[in-house]
């Protein structure tokens, strides 16, 4: 590993920026792409420390360049999205092609669970068969299979539902938003954002893959549950009445709405838990909801 430490980020949202701060707090420098030059000059006020490339600016592409063949580190925190030539499920992978990456650096891409598709409620470790039908499930899916084609030592992180600051279920009550949608043996994996942040911190201080075959951790707490649950232990914590819960068949979904519905599984930790030699500093809902709690408690 080289003796100065340096993180690109490849999309800086919600996950990456919890990373970051893990590298920044280490000493690390930290480069990250963000969309604009307004996002950039957003995330520069926030968090100056941050070296900023907006996409939106053609002068960016060369610095890319430079930062991408010295980071030590190169994290993949963007969404997938349909390319015009149906080449790349990633964004990102052109950049992979121009042969910018240094051959020693440690690769992490940040996918998702939505992979495994249905289970009916089985559990799910690395090893199971990736058997989404969905959209959102299939570009994922090709995503992985093209990194982990490169040659390079790929680490790829499939993240549960994930939950955080200013991103949960108190801030749906509170905002109104709160459902709860009844369908019987209904269940959903969940990770608190800083539980992804030092599990991707522990790969980066010790990369596991080799070339030619990706390393595969799932990103998870200790306990799937129904989403009624979450939503009703946030209600207690704000001492106010849950919703009414509704059918699923009589919800009114919208296709998207659906189609987070259509997956039903349990998603096993035991590997990342391994990695970071202990527990999640969030192992179920109520711990984060609780931290979430206590520091909305004291912005009021």
């Amino acid at each position: 590993m080289r003796e100065n430490q340096s993180l690109l980020i490849f999309g800086l949202g919600f996950s990456g920026r919890a990373v970051a701060r893990l590298a920044l707090h280490a000493g690390w420098q930290v480069t990250a792409t963000v969309r604009s030059t307004a996002k950039a000059i957003a995330v520069k006020a926030q968090c100056p420390e941050i070296t900023c490339l907006p996409l939106d600016d053609d002068g960016s592409l060369d610095a890319l360049a430079t930062a991408t063949g010295q980071a030590s580190h190169i994290l993949m925190a963007a969404p997938t999205a349909e390319q015009s030539d149906g080449h790349h499920a990633d964004p990102f992978l052109s950049i992979a092609e121009r042969d910018w990456f240094s051959g020693d650096c440690w690769l992490g891409y940040l996918s998702t669970t939505v992979v495994y598709g249905d289970w009916e409620g089985r559990w799910v470790t690395e090893t199971s068969e990736t058997r989404s039908q969905s959209v959102r499930g299939r570009r994922r899916i090709a995503a992985e299979a093209q990194w982990s084609a490169l040659d390079a030592k790929v680490h790829i992180f499939r993240l549960a539902g994930i939950y955080g600051p200013g991103r949960n279920a108190l801030e749906t009550v509170r905002d109104g938003r709160a459902r709860i949608i009844d369908k019987p043996g209904q269940v959903f994996s969940r990770i608190h954002v800083d539980d992804i942040a030092q599990i991707v911190w522990a790969s980066m201080q010790a990369p596991t893959a080799i070339s030619g075959g990706p390393e595969i951790y799932n990103v998870c707490d200790d306990y799937p549950c129904e989403p009624g649950e979450v939503i009703r232990y946030a209600c207690q914590l704000l001492g106010v009445n849950p919703p009414l819960s509704v059918a699923f068949q009589d919800a009114g979904l919208s296709a998207m709405g659906r189609s987070f519905y259509e997956d039903n599984k349990r998603v096993s930790n035991a590997k990342a838990k391994r990695l970071i030699g202990g527990g999640m500093l969030f192992p179920t809902y109520k711990e984060g909801l609780n931290a979430e709690f206590k520091q909305l408690a004291k912005e009021d």
